[in-house]
């Protein structure tokens, strides 16, 4: 019995054995490599940069009141559309106590001085009408009179414009109206009803009522490297992506390069603007982010690879061709080719290759293999 045990006892030893040995054997075997194959294509390469900034209205006009008192209506809202000439909201003038009594005072005055003139008026005519003076003297009585009636009428609406803003004769141009200078889309009211508003002065820019945009003209306004400002130019075109809508691309040209950069974190960047084309069945809204996609370089109908096939020595690039795949086997041949522009992932190839040749491309590894197999 313990000799039966013996036997079984070295059996599993001398198979654990075997098998380490040959566990270590295969082991120790040069691993099998297997290279993705890439094939030389036809196609566009572009070099891009890319800016990012936000797109906006090219001009947003600012209404000012011109006149200083309290908003009693307001008529519109942020993105109502409005006209030329559109009332937006009312100005309720609040009095100068000042002002208000110099004009009441000149009312009185004009009044007195038309019932002096009219007295005068009435006896002239009457010795005109009797023959006893010449009608140059009836004239020149008649000219005072309608004189001191226009001074009378003045002062009544130069009270008026004290008191209200506005008098009868000048209703229409109404300064306590404030209205659109342009047309287009109101982005913001900032100001509501009883609101105190004063007119732009030479110490004060005055209040804005409202903002008024053309939303039909819109530009993007972004930033751009020092390292790319060098490589634009105005009238290049652009390709504007905003980010709240999703799948579309709009294009755009740039008409401006800020002659003057700004550091920011470190970075020295340049303002740019560029005019949008952007249709009318979508609707964008001041302020959307962007980023704009600016093509620097192109090349159209060259041969190109990936970037990550090449490799490089003493200045000069080379690439693994594919020479034969027999028996499983993938043999190479190293081979030196001249490259034009990239775009950081496709390069272009000048000279050292033709369209349909096959090169090594990436290691596919075990994981890979698995996968495929499966």
């Amino acid at each position: 019995m313990k000799k039966a045990l013996r036997i079984i006892l070295l059996a599993i030893l001398a198979i654990i054995f075997i098998g380490t040995l040959v566990f270590l054997f295969k082991k120790s075997q040069p691993k099998k490599q297997v290279y993705e194959i890439v094939t030389v294509e036809e196609g566009t390469v572009e070099n891009t940069t890319v800016a990012t900034g936000k797109v906006s209205p090219r001009d947003e006009i600012l209404i000012k009141p011109q006149i200083s008192g309290i908003v009693s209506e307001v008529l519109k809202e942020a993105g109502d559309y409005v006209k030329v000439g559109d009332i937006i909201a009312t100005v309720k003038v609040v009095p100068d106590v000042s002002q208000l009594n110099s004009a009441e005072s000149r009312v009185t005055l004009a009044q007195i001085s038309l019932t002096q003139i009219k007295a005068e008026y009435n006896r002239q005519k009457e010795l005109f009408d009797k023959g006893v003076i010449a009608k140059d003297e009836m004239d020149k009585s008649e000219a005072e009179y309608k004189k001191a009636q226009e001074e009378l009428q003045n002062a009544k609406d130069n009270l008026d414009i004290v008191k209200t803003g506005i008098s009868k004769k000048t209703a229409q141009y109404s300064n306590t109206q404030i209205r659109s200078t342009i047309t287009g889309m109101i982005l913001d009211v900032p100001i509501k009803a009883g609101n105190s508003v004063i007119q732009a002065n030479t110490f004060n820019d005055g209040t804005t009522i409202a903002t008024v945009a053309n939303m039909n003209d819109m530009i993007f306004i972004g930033k751009i490297d020092e390292t790319e400002v060098g490589r634009v130019h105005t009238g290049m075109p652009i390709k504007l992506s905003v980010g709240a809508i999703e799948g579309q691309k709009f294009d755009a040209t740039l008409e401006y390069i800020a002659p003057k950069g700004v550091e920011e974190n470190g970075a020295i960047l340049f303002e740019i603007k560029a005019a949008a084309r952007i249709p009318d069945t979508v609707v964008v809204r001041a302020g959307y982010s962007a980023n704009a996609e600016i093509v620097v370089a192109k090349a159209e109908k060259v041969m190109f690879i990936p970037e990550s096939t090449l490799t490089f020595s003493n200045d000069s690039t080379f690439i693994q061709l594919l020479t034969d795949t027999t028996d499983n086997k993938q043999e190479f041949e190293k081979k030196h080719i001249q490259i034009g522009l990239s775009d950081g992932i496709k390069v272009e190839v000048k000279s050292g290759l033709k369209l349909g040749d096959k090169i090594r491309g990436n290691e596919i590894s075990d994981k890979q293999n698995l996968n495929a197999k499966k």
